[in-house]
């Protein structure tokens, strides 16, 4: 797993995007970058080439489903791996992203080692 790759984590809430990313720097990644909402990873994405994304389905304005959608719909961009997070394992939703070309899901709380197995598995 090549953990030199940039890594945009994308959640409104600053505490679990503290959270990831130091789950992130436990296994190794330390090229990360930070967007608060899915507009923002948007406009961050098309600006720098990402290795991977990982972000948070319930967001404001934008949620990480239509970021998907967005990301999935740009020539430049659909072929980043994208691994989506929830507190919610509806089966609705993991159909949902996957429907719109989700890499990997994962479902709150989780470790490093899940994390880490996750990542692999797209990488």
């Amino acid at each position: 797993m090549d953990t030199s790759v940039p890594v945009l984590v994308v959640d409104d809430y600053s505490t679990m995007r503290r959270i990831i990313k130091n789950l992130l720097n436990q296994i190794g990644f330390t090229n990360i970058e930070e967007a608060d909402n899915g507009a923002s990873a948007y406009d961050k994405m098309r600006g720098h080439k990402f290795g991977l994304v990982i972000s948070d389905w319930n967001m404001e304005p934008m949620s990480g489903l239509e970021l998907l959608k967005l990301v999935r719909a740009d020539n430049a961009l659909k072929g980043v791996p994208f691994i989506m997070v929830t507190a919610e394992s509806k089966t609705e939703n993991v159909i949902a992203a996957k429907a719109a070309g989700v890499s990997n899901y994962i479902v709150k709380p989780f470790n490093a080692e899940t994390l880490k197995t996750k990542i692999a598995s797209v990488l």
